[in-house]
């Protein structure tokens, strides 16, 4: 069986709930509990911090989801506690984890419905490519930005933990 593709994406997405992960529990601790930082947006017309963590974790579990051959089954966009906001996560990482799949997956199409007659119908590896990992990061940006703008201390190094293996001494 070859799921190195499979295991590649897996593993992005892993790595980057655990930069959610992290990013909500620095939230936590600079909001001191105070659950209200979940409703913050970048501009009136967004989705709140909590929102974008649900959306976040919508991509990987509808990857799940469509590897499993079940239809896409998005999360409630209303995010009231930390604790939920969690629990997404971690949900979400041990669906990853559960998942084992042959490559020959990505060959196959599908069919993403965007309401009002209109449809993608896409490759694996386009729904992947092209769908699922570009509102993946759009949705872990957008949760990142509004942290700073809400004057969480991060920065980049918190947005990039992933590459903490590669960083070397000389």
């Amino acid at each position: 069986m070859n799921s190195q593709h499979i295991d590649a994406i897996k593993s992005l997405f892993q790595s980057r709930l655990a930069t959610l992960e992290h990013l909500l529990t620095l939230a936590q601790a600079h909001f001191q509990n105070d659950e209200s930082f979940l409703q913050q947006r970048l501009a009136a017309d967004m989705f709140p911090f909590g929102t974008q963590i649900v959306f976040t974790c919508n991509q990987p579990r509808n990857f799940v989801l469509w590897c499993e051959g079940k239809p896409a089954d998005n999360l409630d966009p209303q995010v009231t506690s930390i604790a939920q906001a969690s629990e997404h996560i971690k949900n979400t990482r041990e669906l990853l984890v559960s998942l084992s799949l042959d490559d020959e997956k990505l060959a196959e199409h599908t069919q993403i419905e965007l309401g009002q007659n209109l449809y993608l119908e896409l490759s694996g590896h386009d729904y992947v490519n092209e769908f699922l990992i570009p509102n993946f990061y759009f949705h872990l940006v957008t949760a990142y930005d509004i942290l700073r703008m809400a004057g969480v201390p991060i920065g980049k190094r918190d947005y990039m933990m992933h590459m903490g293996p590669f960083v070397r001494t000389r």
